[in-house]
């Protein structure tokens, strides 16, 4: 098996794109954050059926070193496949410093309501530099839209995973501003959203009930080394 990694290539069955996979992190029950090994060196196979069994694997934290399922890593293709991404299943998960652990652990507010989840959201804006959060002026079609010179945020409270079109509208919103956008949601993204995003470049972050962002792709993952 390959050499876990935090980002790996792969390659569409279908039509042989490539894409740049990051995989999400989930939080153990020592509290440590975890993430599946990736392996570099597997192929991607097409999700044909589903099944329940088949959806979860085991991932082992590195730092206590207990096993929990979690959610199986899938990546959607513009195409219309959905690829299961392959995983080092010899190798622990990894639970080194965590993307997103820009709220300091005595500041992060427990998400309850979506006024948590906007705090959660602006005090890791602020950990990224940005002082002056505000409401934006136009409202998103779904959640709450914030501001800050330079940057649109839409922050997303609902219990579904954010469409593609919310994606949309917020890249559309952040280029007739000539800004940068981010989007951070509760529920995390449909697999076409995470696909649009990857391709338009717009920072992906899950708010986890902690209140502590978590990067979902690879945008946001850069986004986070940026902050001090």
């Amino acid at each position: 098996m390959g050499v876990m990694s935090e980002t790996i290539s792969v390659c569409c069955t279908a039509c042989g794109r490539r894409h740049r996979y990051t995989a999400p992190s989930y939080p153990c029950a020592c509290g440590q954050p975890v993430a599946p090994a990736l392996d570099p060196e597997g192929s991607a196979s097409p999700v044909t059926h589903r099944a329940w069994d088949e959806e979860w694997i085991t991932v082992r934290c590195a730092a206590c070193g207990a096993g929990s399922p979690w959610p199986r890593p899938e990546l959607g293709c513009p195409c219309g496949t959905v690829l299961c991404v392959p995983v080092d299943a010899t190798a622990p998960g990894r639970s080194e410093r965590a993307p997103g652990s820009r709220v300091p652990a005595h500041r992060a507010v427990p998400i309850r309501t979506a006024r948590d989840a906007v705090t959660a959201a602006v005090l890791y804006l602020r950990g990224l530099g940005h002082r002056d959060v505000r409401r934006a002026d136009q409202r998103p079609l779904s959640g709450v839209g914030l501001a800050a010179p330079g940057i649109v945020v839409q922050v997303d409270p609902a219990a579904d995973p954010a469409s593609v079109r919310d994606v949309e509208c917020l890249w559309l919103t952040a280029m007739a501003e000539s800004a940068r956008c981010v989007y951070f949601s509760l529920a995390g993204y449909a697999a076409d959203a995470r696909v649009r995003a990857d391709l338009l470049d717009v920072p992906l972050f899950v708010l986890e009930r902690t209140g502590v962002p978590r990067p979902a792709n690879a945008s946001a993952v850069a986004l986070d080394a940026t902050a001090d």
